[in-house]
């Protein structure tokens, strides 16, 4: 994943403050504006601007930017760890657009600004207007959190650690640590989100706190791939296997089953499980899973075995694997 310096997209340093951000932004604004533009690649540039200023003139988001930028080393080849976003809690606001009302951006985020902010960025809080109230409600917050899939198929109780932006006197945004207990549905997919009342930004003047938004991800699983509900995995099979059909044990996310695999099955066939993804989540389907055949050839490393595959291919003289096979 490519790391985006905002900075350097503004042409500010890491010192800049609020009203330097928003300067540079307006300037650069106008001068990439699709509409009035001359430069061959005003649209991107402009995109790559409002993206940038969208991160940094909110303090919960440059907090938590500042926070992945120190670690990244700002601008250089990003190698994310997995869950490297996950925990950074901010808060929702209004995406910034262009100056004087004209929003020419479209809107899309870059796949580093989603990973770190979520898909919920710039959509607003539903919360009333910017302007300041005696009496206020908080402000919604939204993270990220990486879940095992074997918790989203069996349930979960966790305890996470959020880093979460609180301001000092001064108004700047320092990172802090909060711990939170949370029940992970079974059944629960990537990318949707869990709504947890009350956990978001207190509230001013005696007014509710507002809620917290975790969006899901599933953790890297080095025998399982996830797509929505489905689950994937690779079964090896020897080639009798594969060629004679067998029953063999398959170790599956919700536990051991037996699969027949069928007589003359190729490398690369799908075996599909109806109901054995993802559990039901909200009134929807279960998902299915999907074991994934992979004919494995035993060594030639021993005298039998070299002349068990010499006997195999006087048997055999006829094949010739490079022909293709129209099914």
């Amino acid at each position: 994943m490519e790391f985006k310096d905002y900075y350097r997209t503004l042409g500010l340093e890491r010192s800049a403050t609020a009203d330097q951000i928003k300067r540079a932004y307006r300037k650069l604004a106008r001068k990439y504006h699709p509409d009035v533009s001359k430069e061959p690649d005003a649209e991107a540039r402009f995109k790559d601007i409002a993206e940038a200023h969208e991160a940094l003139c909110d303090v919960e988001r440059r907090a938590a930017y500042d926070a992945i930028d120190k670690e990244a080393q700002g601008g250089s080849a990003f190698k994310p760890a997995p869950g490297w976003s996950d925990g950074f809690a901010f808060n929702g606001g209004e995406f910034a657009g262009a100056p004087n009302g004209a929003d020419g951006a479209g809107g899309a985020h870059s796949s580093f600004f989603e990973a770190l902010f979520g898909r919920q960025a710039g959509r607003g809080n539903g919360r009333g207007s910017a302007h300041e109230f005696s009496q206020r409600a908080g402000a919604d917050q939204h993270a990220k959190v990486s879940i095992d899939l074997l918790d989203a198929y069996r349930g979960a109780q966790r305890t996470i650690t959020l880093h979460v932006p609180q301001r000092d006197a001064a108004g700047a945004a320092q990172m802090q640590n909060k711990r939170i207990q949370v029940s992970i549905p079974k059944g629960i997919q990537a990318g949707q989100h869990l709504r947890l009342a009350g956990q978001g930004q207190m509230g001013h003047g005696g007014a509710p706190p507002g809620d917290l938004y975790l969006e899901i991800a599933f953790l890297p699983n080095a025998r399982f791939r996830v797509e929505a509900g489905d689950v994937y995995m690779d079964l090896p099979v020897a080639p009798w296997e594969a060629a004679l059909g067998a029953t063999v044990s398959l170790q599956t996310p919700d536990g051991e089953l037996a699969l027949t695999v069928p007589p003359a099955s190729k490398s690369g066939r799908k075996l599909r499980l109806k109901g054995r993804g993802l559990p039901a989540f909200n009134a929807g389907a279960a998902g299915d899973l999907y074991a994934v055949l992979q004919v494995q050839l035993p060594p030639a490393d021993t005298q039998a075995a070299e002349d068990a595959y010499r006997s195999m291919a006087a048997q055999f003289s006829s094949f010739n694997p490079r022909v293709s096979v129209q099914a």
